[in-house]
């Protein structure tokens, strides 16, 4: 059976279209008969009750730029017949995470607050992958602000679902990046991390995604959750589509004081050289999920199960039978702390971030008559946040008032200054590690069910104990699909890195590419693909 387009990896595309053997029309059009093959209907705020079909469909898309990506392609195709030079992503299919303004388009971040709001500038993201010729599809779901880590929460429903079990979660915040491209309704995705809110869905939707050092791409134009630990980054079907995307928004960017002005490397040109000598550590710390009892203030510990730990194992005799040298039992005694630092850390952010959601300058406004601006701000507030939104400003505001502030989030800003110091004393030259990556599970479990956990925010939140640790530590992780569990839902794997360390990690996934391209569950589609023609 012939490959249809929209399952094209993009690198593959690119050449295709440079080669006018495909036109970026006939692209376009691939990805959109996709969409309505297994999307099901856009989310919305009064979505009414599901139905079966509902139930069979991934609901990634909030806002489907159809028309705009069509005018895309003829323009495209005008300048391939014109011979003009072509930019790096040209011809490949994109959707972007809707917390990402977009000019002249909707623009909700999954919330009815923002309902009625079109942005009026680009994201420097979506501005770089547009002038290097992507071509975008649409605009897709998330949990609400992206609070959330399987995708429940966002305001527009029906919520998405994972492609390969619609029963299951598709992971979050980036759970609509994820399973548009799980599901190939576009090549290639621009996500958000801030706890591992590209990694966990990528892994739960068995693709590839990366988180990469903070500042390493620019932050412009994302509607904020937790400024100091917000990463954009890409997420893809293999490594050299992830590599192609990183490149293209990677970079310095002057309306972005975040942003650092180190050079971007060439990602995709260094995907060759192997791992031979390289050091990979791996550490009982990322074995087990450390939580507390809510009941007697104990800490607990429950290991992964054999299947995830399974995963990571094969994926250090992969690359030990390429040449790096494995490093058992290195000690990150502060991973354990990572959730409860976060949880506090984050929520100050953003009850921070949060205030300027007001009802005053744009989106949503209260249609009560009201006595004065707090009464609407109130009212605003309460109507147009979901719960989640409110969760947070309420704890937030909590543990940073006057009286709270040492005792919560001081401390855990102190904790973050050890997480971080747990990096630097593994990956140190000098020491007796001096590891170029730690080898770890993306996440404890496969997808779990809709409405599993839902509704608690501190189960939920252990979904990421292994990835949040470079959220605080600002350094770049890599998650790619390892395998298959007993439950045919995809696992994932996780590298992790020192700072700027983007193709140490990408040559890393190259090679377990490569050397598993011949195992049974590469053979393996979604369940929302399976009977496609």
């Amino acid at each position: 059976m012939t490959m249809q387009l929209c399952d094209t990896p993009a690198h593959e595309l690119s050449i295709l279209l440079r080669k006018k053997k495909i036109s970026a029309k006939e692209i376009v059009e691939s990805c959109l008969e996709r969409v309505a093959a297994v999307d099901g209907r856009p989310g919305s705020l009064d979505p009414g009750e599901n139905s079966s079909q509902d139930n069979q469909s991934v609901h990634a898309m909030i806002t489907l730029t159809a028309e705009k990506a069509l005018a895309q392609a003829k323009g495209l195709d005008d300048k391939v017949a014109r011979g003009e030079p072509l930019g790096s992503l040209a011809g490949v299919p994109f959707t972007v995470k809707d917390i990402f303004c977009v000019k002249d388009t909707l623009t909700t971040a999954a919330s009815r607050m923002l309902a009625n709001f079109r942005a009026p500038y680009t994201a420097t993201t979506v501005e770089r992958m547009l002038a290097q010729d992507g071509l975008m599809i649409g605009k897709v779901n998330l949990d609400e602000y992206t609070f959330g880590s399987s995708n429940e929460s966002t305001a527009f429903q029906p919520a998405p679902r994972n492609p390969w079990d619609t029963n299951r979660v598709p992971g979050g915040s980036s759970g609509g990046s994820a399973a548009s491209v799980a599901a190939g309704e576009a090549a290639i995705s621009l996500g958000t991390d801030t706890a591992g809110s590209i990694r966990q869905p990528a892994a739960f939707c068995g693709v590839v995604g990366i988180k990469p050092t903070y500042g390493r791409v620019s932050r412009y134009g994302l509607i904020a959750f937790a400024s100091s630990l917000d990463c954009p980054g890409p997420l893809a079907r293999n490594v050299t589509d992830a590599a192609m995307l990183l490149k293209a928004i990677a970079g310095p960017d002057r309306q972005d004081a975040t942003a650092v002005t180190k050079a971007v490397p060439d990602y995709v040109g260094v995907l060759d050289q192997g791992v031979k000598g390289l050091r990979i550590g791996l550490s009982e710390d990322y074995f087990k999920i450390v939580y507390m009892d809510a009941e007697t203030g104990e800490m607990l510990q429950k290991p992964v199960p054999d299947e995830v730990r399974a995963a990571v194992y094969h994926a250090a005799e992969i690359l030990k039978a390429q040449g790096a040298e494995i490093i058992e039992d290195v000690p990150m005694p502060n991973t354990r702390y990572a959730i409860p630092a976060f949880f506090v850390i984050s929520r100050v952010e953003a009850a921070s971030n949060l205030h300027r959601f007001d009802g005053a300058k744009y989106g949503y406004r209260t249609a009560q008559p009201k006595r004065d601006l707090r009464e609407m701000y109130q009212a605003t507030r309460n109507e147009a946040f979901g719960l989640q939104p409110k969760l947070r400003i309420l704890m937030g505001m909590y543990v940073s008032a006057a009286q709270y502030s040492e005792q919560y989030y001081s401390r855990a800003l102190k904790v973050r200054t050890l997480i971080r110091r747990d990096f630097e004393n593994v990956f140190d030259p000098g020491s007796s590690y001096h590891l170029d990556a730690l080898l770890t599970p993306t996440t404890p479990t496969t997808a779990f069910e809709m409405g599993a956990v839902y509704g608690d925010s501190v189960l939920m939140q252990y979904a990421d104990q292994f990835t949040v640790t470079a959220n605080h530590a600002g350094i770049p992780g890599m998650t790619f699909p390892a395998g298959l569990g007993a439950d045919g839902l995809p696992l994932g794997v996780q590298l992790l890195g020192p700072d700027f360390s983007e193709p140490i990690l990408l040559r890393m996934g190259r090679v377990f590419e490569e050397g598993t391209q011949a195992e049974a569950w590469r053979l393996q589609k979604p369940q929302v693909l399976r009977g496609l023609a």
